[in-house]
């Protein structure tokens, strides 16, 4: 028994941290705060090893993130 719900807590887990994407233009690049903000005024924090020398604004990016967290893990351009 211990293991079938030691099984299931570790399942519920993995399913709160699904990634997420979200797009956008980016208005700033803060590489101090490491944060990007987008013209629809979201704001999210890169993660370390996350390269903010690579965005500016205006740019087309998808950001990947957990579901419900504004900490980034990873960026692409589009």
């Amino acid at each position: 028994m211990t293991a079938i719900f030691a099984g299931s807590a570790l399942a519920g887990s993995m399913l709160a941290s699904i990634a997420a994407e979200s797009d956008g233009v980016v208005a700033s690049v803060d590489e101090a705060t490491r944060t990007i903000v987008l013209e629809d005024g979201s704001t999210w924090t890169a993660a370390e090893g996350i390269d903010l020398d690579a965005l500016a604004a205006g740019d087309v990016i998808k950001v990947t993130h957990e579901d419900g967290m504004a900490v980034v893990t990873a960026v692409q351009k589009m």
